[in-house]
């Protein structure tokens, strides 16, 4: 499987070994920001969510407008489909401590413990509602609004993917969201 060059030489710099969040963070800002394309470009993709696995996309909200800030490149693990499109956990409204903690408590309904590309994530909403941290990352995401294909992220990416600031908020800043994400939880 295609694999980002970018979070597979991350992930080849661990050696296979577990390795701290610092460690994780530090390799990143060594090999510097990757572009988003480039993130999309070199890994597994489709026209469609991979559900039980996270996802990366380019997302124009139709309600931008009236939105007090956006995610226009979102980190998306989707829960549910519709006929228009799809609920998700969007990780990208959380700050990187919390998404880690997220994370951590995503991967408790995992298929296996393989956390390859075998591995899927076995959550809807009605499992994961008493989190409270979903709260400001729980986002509805509608298929003529997607601008790119969807990028999947399979599970021995997932601590890489959740670390990347590759975020892009528009009407507001990094700051701003993760203080009204808080606010939530």
């Amino acid at each position: 499987m295609a694999k980002s060059l970018y979070i597979q030489s991350v992930i080849d710099a661990a050696k296979g070994r577990p390795k701290s969040t610092q460690w994780y963070r530090d390799k990143i800002k060594e090999f510097g920001q990757p572009g988003a394309m480039d993130l999309i470009r070199d890994g597994k993709r489709d026209n469609k969510p991979f559900y039980g696995r996270l996802n990366m996309f380019f997302y124009d909200p139709k309600f931008k407008k009236t939105l007090p800030y956006y995610d226009t490149f979102p980190l998306v693990l989707p829960l549910e489909p519709y006929p228009d499109g799809f609920l998700g956990i969007n990780l990208h409204y959380l700050p990187m401590k919390l998404r880690l903690q997220l994370l951590d408590r995503l991967v408790d309904y995992s298929n296996n413990t393989n956390f390859d590309e075998s591995t899927r994530l076995a959550v809807d909403y009605s499992k994961l509602k008493k989190i409270n941290l979903i709260k400001p990352t729980l986002k509805r995401y509608l298929a003529s609004r997607v601008k790119t294909q969807f990028r999947r992220i399979d599970a021995d990416e997932f601590t890489v993917a959740t670390l990347l600031p590759v975020q892009r908020f528009k009407k507001g800043s990094a700051a701003e969201v993760y203080s009204d994400s808080r606010k939530m939880i």
